[in-house]
């Protein structure tokens, strides 16, 4: 695969209560450099990696992968504000571009792959999501091309939902095993239970 991924990581982390959930250790690695590495692994493409301006811990711990590092001085605003900028380093050229949040911690390579293999961009559609496998919309998640200036205009924290429901009937759902698609860790609370279902006792 060549397309090019973009890892959204400027969040703040507001419900981890001082910690960073992104430099939080999953398979040994601070998550954003799993999640990073793993986007790195399935395109030949360019990962780029929306984050908090420097100096910041998320920066030291990508040091020595081959990514595009895009610091987005207005994260505060929302995650539209991620989304414009990531997207603003895609290369013109790029057909279609694959959208990644960084805290979806049970997401696989092969998730990747199996979302990039089903796109079809003479099929008439626009946008191939991973769900879970009860058909629950979520990610990744490929844009075409020609949803790229919507995805330029988008404000507040809604993410490239808007963009998305708007396609109507132009959206593909790829099924995932169980809610990778979604299972998301916002607060120490669920660190400790997801790591409890990992290593019961």
């Amino acid at each position: 695969m060549d397309m090019p991924i973009i890892l959204l990581a400027a969040g703040q982390s507001r419900r981890m209560r001082g910690a960073d959930k992104l430099l939080m250790r999953v398979d040994g690695r601070p998550l954003i450099r799993r999640q990073a590495a793993m986007a790195r692994s399935v395109t030949s493409g360019v990962v780029i990696v929306a984050l908090p301006p420097p100096p910041h811990p998320r920066h030291d711990a990508l040091q020595g992968l081959d990514l595009t590092l895009v610091a987005v001085p207005d994260a505060r605003d929302g995650m539209a504000a991620s989304i414009r900028c990531a997207f603003g380093a895609v290369p013109p050229q790029a057909p279609a571009a694959m959208l990644v949040l960084a805290d979806l911690v049970e997401l696989q390579a092969d998730d990747l792959r199996k979302v990039g293999q089903s796109v079809d961009l003479s099929s008439g559609k626009r946008i191939w999501r991973g769900a879970t496998e009860t058909g629950e919309p979520g990610h990744p998640i490929v844009f075409a091309a020609a949803l790229f200036a919507q995805i330029a205009r988008l404000h507040g924290n809604a993410g490239a939902r808007s963009v998305a429901t708007a396609s109507g009937d132009a959206v593909v759902l790829v099924p995932l095993p169980g809610r990778r698609a979604r299972r998301d860790l916002d607060t120490p609370e669920d660190w400790e239970s997801w790591r409890s279902e990992r290593n019961p006792r």
